[in-house]
């Protein structure tokens, strides 16, 4: 996922009361890493393919997975935050719910406005 996109979709999250953040998993390689309320985390798109999908961590082990979304090749980042929001991921292979959970109060930005003049105010 490129880095913009990956912090419009975690901003846009936030906003929606996800606790999200931007996985740097390489130089130029970004994902969207969503915390789960049991401890897990579930980070998206950040093996630098064009489709959508997640693995599922603990503690640093993988302990489940969201298979590539089929179409997601092409997904807006409307279409990438509703996958993300209305994914089940109870069972080890994750599945999607029919419609995503209802918004929750908003989350502050991550970083704050130091972290952003930090990154060279490259947010938007």
């Amino acid at each position: 996922m490129e880095e913009m996109r990956a912090r419009r979709v975690v901003d846009a999250l936030r906003e929606l009361g996800t606790d999200a953040d931007v996985a740097r998993v390489g130089v130029h390689q970004f994902g969207v890493t969503v915390r789960l309320p049991d401890g897990r985390e579930a980070v998206w798109d950040s093996d630098g393919t064009i489709s959508l999908e997640a693995q599922v961590m603990r503690n640093g082990m993988l302990v489940g997975f969201v298979p590539e979304i089929e179409g997601s090749a092409g997904f807006t980042e409307e279409q990438v935050i509703e996958a993300i929001r209305s994914t089940d991921y109870d069972a080890p292979i994750a599945t999607r719910k029919k419609s995503a959970p209802a918004p929750e109060p908003a989350l502050p930005p991550k970083g704050g406005l130091y972290h952003r003049f930090l990154e060279g105010l490259r947010w938007r």
